[in-house]
């Protein structure tokens, strides 16, 4: 049975994560310790080995587990990962942070689209297995029959990014930029459409909306601009897209995809508006085919209002692991140009199901 030291079991990706193998019933199946980086000694979650929390920065204690998974960010993998590889230590590292996603000893995880060359890794001496990004991932998920049948020249993807992709802490001060917006002791009820939008666009521009996590306001507002900038204008949220979807699908030459990626004041999942390039012409027939041959998950939603406004909006997808793609219509630039709309929770496909899926795998492997 492999022994598994979880580390970051508390925050947004690692409570989701912890949620779904709860509800597969993994933690039946595995030796998991709850290890911690600033309570060890305390009391450790239900389901673990040991009641007791370890100790996360222990490098004697890590050496003993086959599995280090963490879901604890950047700043604990550059502070631990090759602390335990310098000391010996051979098992698996699955981590949800980007530190190590472009290393050449790392293989990007999401096994229904690139489960085949995961394994294959894993067979040839691969011991870091990372989660790739989570817009990327949901790209991947929602197209990838298209990129099987060889037939995407290019896409050009206009991300909508809940808040909840950058963290609890934002999610968070976004709520308190909500209750601000709301104008205590005011009843905007008795205001005219026009006083309402005055009221709150006076409060936005006002400097007292909490910002200090996000930048800037988002409560009922966009803010196109996700990470820091690159060279070239873009972002490197942007950048991400071709580079990690190159490697995803183990691409030569590279795929090319690229965007405006935009945080958003939903909660929950991002969209993503797409306008892709085919290689050839074939019918809308055909395309929803693909899309539905690309994995289990991916639901095709009829081009018609009342589908998509039931079916394509991240009030309806969160927390399910259905990938729909919808507004799927031939663009007027001609026979090539396709366009489409897909949501998917990127808590569960973009960070936490292909971790807990990876050990699945491991376990396969070592039976």
């Amino acid at each position: 049975m492999l022994r598994v030291g979880f580390v970051g079991w508390r925050g947004m990706v690692g409570s989701v994560l912890l949620q779904r193998m709860r509800a597969e019933g993994d933690l039946e199946g595995l030796e998991v310790r709850f290890l911690s980086t600033s309570n060890a000694g305390g009391e450790a979650p239900a389901g673990g080995v040991s009641g007791v929390l370890g100790d996360a920065l222990d490098v004697r204690q890590l050496r003993r587990f086959d599995v280090v998974l963490t879901c604890q960010g950047g700043g604990y993998t550059s502070g631990m990962h090759e602390r335990l590889r310098g000391e010996g230590w051979n098992g698996f590292w699955i981590d949800a942070a980007s530190t190590l996603r472009l290393r050449p000893d790392a293989t990007l995880i999401l096994d229904p689209v690139n489960g085949d060359r995961i394994r294959r890794n894993l067979r040839t001496g691969c011991r870091n297995f990372i989660g790739a990004n989570c817009t990327v991932s949901l790209l991947l998920m929602a197209i990838s029959g298209l990129y099987r049948e060889g037939l995407v020249e290019w896409v050009s993807t206009m991300t909508y990014q809940a808040v909840s992709g950058a963290g609890a802490r934002k999610l968070s001060e976004l709520t308190r930029q909500l209750r601000h917006l709301s104008l205590p002791g005011r009843d905007l009820t008795s205001l005219t459409s026009l006083e309402a939008e005055q009221a709150v666009t006076e409060v936005q521009r006002s400097g007292s909306l909490p910002s200090t996590e996000i930048g800037a306001p988002l409560a009922c507002s966009v803010l196109p601009w996700i990470d820091r900038a690159m060279d070239d204008g873009q972002t490197r949220e942007e950048w991400k897209a071709s580079v990690e979807a190159t490697r995803l699908l183990g691409a030569d030459p590279p795929v090319k995809i690229d965007g405006t990626c935009v945080r958003v004041d939903a909660l929950r999942c991002h969209s993503q508006a797409l306008c892709i390039k085919l290689g050839r012409e074939v019918p809308l027939s055909d395309v929803h085919d693909m899309l539905r041959s690309g994995n289990p998950w991916v639901r095709i939603v009829e081009n018609t209002k009342e589908a998509t406004l039931s079916r394509l909006t991240p009030a309806a997808v969160g927390g399910k692991l259905e990938v729909p793609v919808g507004r799927i219509r031939r663009l007027q630039f001609g026979p090539l140009f396709v366009g489409a709309f897909t949501v998917g929770d990127q808590l569960l496909w973009g960070a936490a199901e292909p971790l807990r899926r990876m050990l699945e795998i491991l376990r396969e492997h070592r039976n």
